[in-house]
Formats: C-alpha cells, sequence, structure tokens
C-alpha cells in the first residue's frame, strides 16, 4: 500500500508547501525505488500489486483475491 504523498499518486498527491525542492525530490526518488522494486519482484516471479491509500480496502481485498484464484486455477 503506498501512501498518496509519500508515493506522488496522480489523484491525491499535493507539494508541499516548506520545503517543496527537498520533498519533490524524495518523492521523485521513492517512485524510482517502487519501480525499480516492482521489477525486481517481477524478474524473479511474484506477482506485484500496488494500492494507494487512499482506496477502499474491502475492493482491494477483493482484487488481491482474484489474483490469488486466478493463479491457484491456472496450476
Amino acid at each position: 500500500m503506498d501512501g498518496c504523498f509519500w508515493h506522488g499518486c496522480p489523484q491525491h498527491h499535493t507539494k508541499s508547501a516548506t520545503n517543496a525542492d527537498y520533498w519533490a525530490e524524495k518523492v521523485r526518488r521513492n517512485r524510482e525505488r517502487d519501480a525499480e522494486t516492482d521489477r525486481l519482484f517481477l524478474d524473479a516471479g511474484w506477482l506485484v500489486l500496488r494500492f494507494w491509500e487512499h482506496e477502499e480496502p474491502n475492493e482491494a481485498a477483493l482484487q488481491i483475491a482474484e489474483q490469488v484464484r486466478a493463479r491457484v486455477g491456472n496450476k
């Protein structure tokens, strides 16, 4: 689960009122690290599911369950 501020949510991320350059760079690096982490997990054969903090937890759980069922059913 990614925080909207910390990971640069396209819907809810807001520019910091203080130290704007520092925080913009921090979020840019977080997003870069997220992409690298996703790539490493995908290369290792994992499925990566990311959810924003503002997403409904029950909907996220349903999406996770669907992905698990799809993979278990394919074995």
